[in-house]
């Protein structure tokens, strides 16, 4: 029975493979991590513990792990332009919640954006903020522009005086004004916090913009969306930051740290200091293309007045098609994967079925298309959603498409088949 169940896993997992290397994968949020990544995440790092810092542990046996850990961080120093940082948190959640204990105390009040506006669950009442007992309120948004309302948004920050405002986001088309924002939060005692999630591949890549030279206090983050790396978090912060945040991590958060992460992590940040710039540029073209053909199409692409995008992300309005739920299980009939989401002006009880569709190019990147194939991938989604061809057909498309990119770029291992199972036995 043991042994029937095994291979019944092994094949399940081997069909998801498969699939998935047939799909044109459009999840803003998910990317591929290369061979020498994956490689390193199967090593004996991911069986040990190392509680503390690098060289002062709690445990023996780390000495190994020290250096791959203090060579990750200095990595990541230099990158983000960070004075510290911590690679602990096992997610971008996680990093959050530890900038609301490092920086706040119970019924302080915190401003982030909405989550219709583009904030993320983390930051909400009913989220990481509000298992801190924080009073959130939210940034006025200005859905044209497809950003923060600064004026607006400055007047409410001096009313309220918040501990924190949270900026980034789940969604995020343009870079936010960071700078006028810490001007009015300065005034008022307070911090600003970056979530990077999204976006931190695109700042890695000098493409977006400088959570921390513009004055963010923290840069928080998750390490698998644009950052094509394994999944977990890290934080990103000014010096004298460092000793509140590092212990609202361990031993607040985080006992111990996942260490086959930080030997991920490490190959990752390799990668994008040597590809990142490169891959970051593609990442945005490749959006604006396919963005720019879903508008040519006749889709109701968001922010046309404003190029649609200057990130990784697309967002359409699909309400005239019914919704962005059955247009996302009509897309991943035609093995095209993207995920339903709200809009500005959609009410949180609509999250089941929202308004939109958010689209997302850091895996079509990283397997080696450009704009060319942005203009295909647009038309699959056309065939599918306008002209109501039948997805069964449009699938078969896709698979014989997707068989021209099957190994990675911009990483140093590019032989390999960027959806093979690693098989051990």
């Amino acid at each position: 029975m043991i042994s029937k169940n095994l291979f019944h896993i092994r094949r399940v997992i081997k069909k998801h493979h498969q699939w998935r290397s047939s799909c044109i994968n459009l999840i803003a949020s998910e990317n591929l991590t290369s061979w020498a990544v994956r490689e390193v995440l199967a090593s004996d790092f991911g069986h040990r513990y190392a509680e503390g810092e690098p060289y002062h542990r709690f445990y023996n046996g780390a000495k190994f792990i020290d250096e791959v850990e203090a060579l990750a961080l200095n990595l990541a120093k230099k990158i983000f332009k960070a004075e510290h940082v911590n690679l602990k948190p096992v997610s971008g959640c996680q990093a959050n919640l530890a900038v609301f204990y490092a920086l706040t105390k119970p019924n302080d009040a915190v401003m982030a954006l909405s989550i219709s506006d583009g904030g993320h669950i983390s930051y909400m009442d009913f989220g990481g903020a509000g298992i801190r007992n924080l009073k959130v309120l939210s940034l006025p948004f200005n859905p044209e522009e497809m950003n923060i309302d600064v004026d607006a948004a400055v007047k409410k920050i001096f009313e309220i005086k918040p501990k924190i405002v949270f900026l980034g986001g789940s969604v995020i088309l343009f870079p936010q004004p960071i700078k006028e924002i810490k001007m009015a939060v300065k005034e008022v005692e307070g911090y600003v916090a970056y979530d990077g999630s999204h976006v931190l591949g695109l700042i890695a890549g000098g493409q977006f913009q400088d959570p921390l030279g513009e004055g963010a206090d923290v840069l928080s983050s998750s390490t698998h969306k644009t950052f094509p790396g394994p999944q977990g978090g890290i934080i990103c912060c000014r010096k004298d930051l460092a000793e509140k945040m590092d212990k609202a991590i361990f031993p607040g958060l985080v006992s111990n740290h996942h260490l086959h992460h930080i030997a991920g992590l490490t190959i990752a940040l390799l990668e994008m200091e040597k590809f990142g710039v490169e891959y970051a540029k593609q990442t945005i073209k490749n959006a604006k293309a396919l963005a720019e053909n879903l508008y040519n199409y006749g889709f109701d692409v968001v922010c046309a007045n404003k190029g649609f995008t200057e990130s990784h992300q697309v967002l359409i309005n699909v309400s005239k098609f019914g919704g962005g739920k059955p247009v996302a299980n009509l897309l991943e009939k035609a093995n095209i994967i993207c995920n339903k989401n709200l809009l500005p002006g959609d009410k949180p009880k609509s999250a089941e079925n929202p308004s939109g569709i958010r689209l997302g190019t850091p895996e079509i990147t990283r397997l080696g298309m450009k704009e060319g194939e942005m203009e295909q991938i647009a038309t699959f989604i056309k065939q599918t959603i306008i002209d109501r061809e039948k997805p069964e057909v449009i699938a078969k498309k896709v698979k014989n498409f997707m068989r021209k990119f099957s190994t990675l770029k911009y990483c140093f291992q590019k032989e390999k088949k960027a959806y093979e199972y690693f098989s051990l036995y």
